[in-house]
């Protein structure tokens, strides 16, 4: 547990130490966050991910502290890896278990990637139904992927917890997923609309809250006549979080399907979420050109939820977690190429076809 606890905590140091950089450092003063940036900022969230992936592949051992073959055979059936160890092996089974980690890592981080491009075409219905000046964008993604991080943290080791107790909320976890993608893939063309006034979560906060009318820079919190009034921009920030938690249910279980090692989820979820803030800047004016990559992550999530139920049957037939990764890259790749080869048609309306 003492290793647990080390590696565990070496990466929270390190993700608090690289938020406070982003936000002292480099964030000092609101702007609006220009494509280079975005670019340099999404190159070094990839790089520390797959700085990370080649920890694992030589030091994953270490975040269980496993030092002889009973260790790593009870983990290895405790986190249902699927991988052939060698009791007369001990060092070769070792290089085994951590080449198995790192891919369950880059797997689960790409899937949360992925999955998180969804999120960003809802950030921006939010933005821009609310008018949020762009200047703003950072603040107010910035402290909601902390809220995202705390929230994540525990809905994995709830899950975690629940898997290791209940190993039919698998079963469960998978049936939703494919639900989730049918209704993803049917929902595909539907556009979603964001009322600023009557949203559920403006309407909930106006019962504890008392709030500002209008936007007052770049504060969350005013005080007028004594009293403490919340803005607009806050009211954003507590609707990113409550679809950051929508979205949860659905990524967190995929990578589920990935790895049962709660610090691997963990880990790739966070980094993929740490990632979204500057993705989400990449893409912000580019993202209605990928038509097809809501189709590609509907059958993603289809895929992922048919692994879940039939993972006792795949492991039999060989199905390793490298295949799934092949798998989930190429029905991504081919939803983006898609989407560049054949561009959405301009709808024209009625009138303009009449000649009006």
């Amino acid at each position: 547990m003492s290793n647990e606890l080390v590696f565990f905590g070496g990466f929270l140091v390190f993700i608090i130490l690289m938020l406070s950089i982003d936000l002292g450092m480099f964030n000092k003063k609101d702007h609006v966050v220009k494509l280079k940036e975005a670019a340099i900022m999404s190159f070094i969230w990839v790089s520390f991910a797959i700085g990370f992936y080649f920890l694992l592949l030589t030091e994953g051992h270490q975040l269980h502290g496993i030092t002889n073959f009973a260790e790593l055979e009870a983990l290895t059936e405790a986190h249902l890896h699927n991988i052939k160890l060698n009791p007369n092996d001990f060092v070769g089974s070792l290089q085994l278990y951590k080449q198995n980690l790192a891919i369950e890592f880059i797997t689960g981080y790409v899937i949360e990637y992925a999955l998180s491009v969804d999120n960003i075409f809802v950030m921006v219905l939010i933005f821009s139904a609310f008018g949020v000046n762009e200047k703003y964008y950072h603040r107010v993604l910035f402290w909601g992927i902390i809220g995202a991080v705390v929230m994540r943290f525990l809905f994995i080791f709830l899950g975690a917890t629940l898997i290791d107790r209940f190993e039919w909320i698998l079963y469960v976890f998978g049936a939703f997923l494919v639900y989730t993608g049918i209704m993803m893939f049917i929902q595909r063309d539907s556009e979603t609309q964001i009322d600023p006034e009557n949203h559920k979560v403006v309407r909930l906060a106006s019962k504890f809250f008392a709030i500002h009318p209008e936007f007052v820079g770049n504060k969350f919190f005013i005080h007028i006549n004594g009293k403490r009034l919340v803005t607009p921009l806050f009211l954003v920030l507590l609707i990113v979080e409550f679809t950051d938690l929508i979205f949860a249910v659905d990524s967190i279980p995929a990578i589920f399907a990935v790895t049962k090692d709660p610090y691997i989820v963990f880990f790739s979820n966070i980094f993929a979420i740490l990632g979204l803030r500057s993705m989400f800047f990449l893409l912000v004016n580019i993202i209605h050109k990928f038509h097809y990559l809501k189709v590609g992550l509907a059958v993603l999530l289809v895929f992922i939820g048919v692994k879940m139920l039939g993972h006792h049957w795949l492991q039999g037939w060989g199905f390793k977690t490298s295949h799934s990764l092949i798998i989930i890259v190429t029905i991504l790749t081919v939803s983006i190429v898609a989407s560049l080869i054949f561009p959405k048609r301009k709808e024209h309306h009625s009138s303009d076809a009449n000649g009006v």
